[in-house]
Formats: structure tokens, sequence, C-alpha cells
């Protein structure tokens, strides 16, 4: 409970300067996902109840309201990205078999892969919809280009899952393709919405990567601790072929042939629930949790400098530097 309110403090904080704008954005988020037929209409109202932090769209608004006002197309930009990200965890828990996301049940769970993948299209057409309605042919051509980089960031898992290396790498490579991509164009489609030049916008843009990069490597770290509330078992990851940060660092830093024997069996996809514990204690023994938490320590740093550099208004800068902080500690 205490963690629960913790983390509320942190969203109260962030929303703070864009309260009003989120209340426009969660309107136009619920009606785009409402639909009267039974069975589309049951699968949308399933997927509007799982609401979630709306972390995405609240940094495309902070960003937008730092650069200028926010306005139609930049609650557009928002609701489009939203959209493109809740069809890809639709599709992503088809792929990935999941039953569960964040404790809740899954659309394939509740109906059937058929209706998920079908719900899933439908969900990313509604983007594409919302997105030309910002009249804006910067914006529907990056998130156009940003559901492919997702695919590709998917595959390029799949690909490495059945790979027997082991590359760092190749593991950041996988996260900027399938979540650093996203945050990158919450801030550079939200201060382009409100008119900002696209080519001004890479150091906004490496803000945005370092955010998700953080927020990948925290929720790979959920995969080593038993915690009920974050929706996943212990080694989930493992137990899908994936190999993370803290136990990619412990298997190139300290050698040892017994463990790469299981690594490879996770990238099998024939390794024990006993085997996977036997990995995860190596990854703590050996500093992986550690070093991953050192990574992320270097770019908060980093995105806390943007802060104090780019943002003159203190409550955004309050609320861009509590999201920075928040993703970076958050419990689940």
């Amino acid at each position: 409970m205490h963690e629960i309110s913790v983390n509320m403090e942190y969203l109260n904080t962030i929303n703070a300067p864009i309260a009003r704008e989120m209340e426009q954005f969660v309107k136009l988020f619920d009606g785009s996902l409402s639909h009267s037929d039974g069975l589309l209409g049951q699968a949308l109202a399933h997927i509007r109840s799982r609401g979630g932090k709306r972390m995405r769209p609240l940094l495309t608004l902070l960003m937008a309201k730092n650069y200028g006002d926010v306005c139609d197309a930049t609650l557009r930009t928002a609701l489009g990205l939203e959209l493109l990200h809740t069809a890809s965890l639709v599709h992503d828990d088809v792929v990935d078999e999941a039953h569960e996301r964040r404790g809740q049940e899954s659309v394939n769970a509740s109906y059937n892969n058929k209706v998920a993948v079908l719900v899933g299209d439908y969900v990313l057409s509604t983007c594409l919809l919302q997105v030309s309605q910002t009249h804006n042919e910067v914006i529907f051509r990056r998130i156009a280009e940003l559901g492919r980089t997702l695919s590709n960031g998917e595959i390029l898992q799949l690909t490495n899952n059945a790979d027997n290396g082991l590359s760092e790498e190749v593991y950041f490579d996988v996260i900027n393709k399938k979540t650093a991509a996203l945050f990158e164009c919450c801030c550079t489609l939200g201060v382009i919405s409100v008119g900002v030049d696209e080519h001004q916008t890479d150091e906004i843009g490496r803000f945005g990567k370092h955010i998700g990069t953080i927020f990948q490597i925290r929720d790979d770290i959920f995969d080593y601790f038993d915690e009920a509330q974050i929706g996943k078992p212990t080694g989930n990851d493992m137990a899908e072929g994936k190999l993370t940060l803290p136990i990619i660092y412990a298997l190139n830093n300290h050698p040892d042939d017994a463990m790469q024997k299981l690594a490879r069996k996770v990238k099998n996809g024939n390794i024990s629930t006993d085997e996977i514990a036997v990995l995860v204690d190596y990854a703590k023994e050996k500093g992986g949790i550690d070093y991953a938490l050192k990574k992320m320590e270097e770019l908060t740093l980093k995105c806390h400098d943007f802060i104090a550099k780019n943002v003159a208004d203190k409550a955004i800068a309050t609320a861009l530097d509590t999201y920075v902080d928040y993703v970076s500690k958050r419990e689940f």
C-alpha cells in the first residue's frame, strides 16, 4: 500500500501542469475506444478498463507545453501514440501467449487469439484515423515509421531469442526499437505538434530515448524479483527465451560453463523453473543488477541535465524531473 501511495504522489506531481489537458486526453481516448457492437464493444471496454498510468501521453503533453501551447493536434498526437502502443501490446500478448499484463487479464485470455488480433487491428486503424486529424504530414509519417520500428524491434527480439549470442549491443538495439523509440516519438512529436521544426528535435528525441531505455531496463530488473503486483512471475522473461541486461552482464564478465549452458537452454526454450532460479541468483551474485542500475543512473543524470538546460517553467521542470525519477525508481 505504501508503494502505491508513493507512486500516486509521483504521478500527481507529474500531472499537475497538464491536469486539464490530460482530462481532455482521457475523454478522447475513451471515446475513440467505444463501440456499440457487442463483442467489439466488450473487448474495447476491457482495454479501456486497464487504463494504466498514461506515461506516454503525460510525456507528450509535458514536452509540448514546454515548447508551446497544447492544441488539438497535440491531443490527437498523444492519442495516436497511445493507441499505437495499445495495439502493439494486444498483439504482443498473442505472440507471447501471455495471460496477464500488469496483473490484469490480457485480451487474448479474456476472449481468444482471433479476437485479440482483430481488436488490435481495430485499435491500430483508430490510431491512424486520429493522427490524420492533426493534418500534419510530418506527425503522420513519423507515427507510421514508429509502427514499423516497433514491429522490427519485436522481430529482432525473436531473432535474438533464437540466437545463442549474448550481446549487450544487441540487447540495447532491441530496447531502442521496441521501447525507446516510442518515448522518443512522444517527445519529438509532442513539440512538433506545437510548431517546433522537425529538424530541431534531435536533442529532444535523445531525451525521450534515454527515458525509454531507463523504462525498459527497470522493467527487466523486475524479472529478477518476486512481486505479485508487477503482474508477472520471477524469471518470466527467461521462460519466454529472453536474456536481459543483468544476466547478459554476468555471463560476459564472469564466464561460467554451467551458466552458459543454462543460458543456451533459455534461448532454446527448454529451461525449467528451477534452472531459471539458478540463473537469477547468479545474475544477482555477479553484480548484474548493480550494473543495470548503474546504466540507469547514467541515463537518469543525462535526462536531468537536459531538463535543467531546456525547461524554464518551474512547474514543468519539476514534473519532468519527477517523471524521470519515477521511471527509474518505480516499483511496478
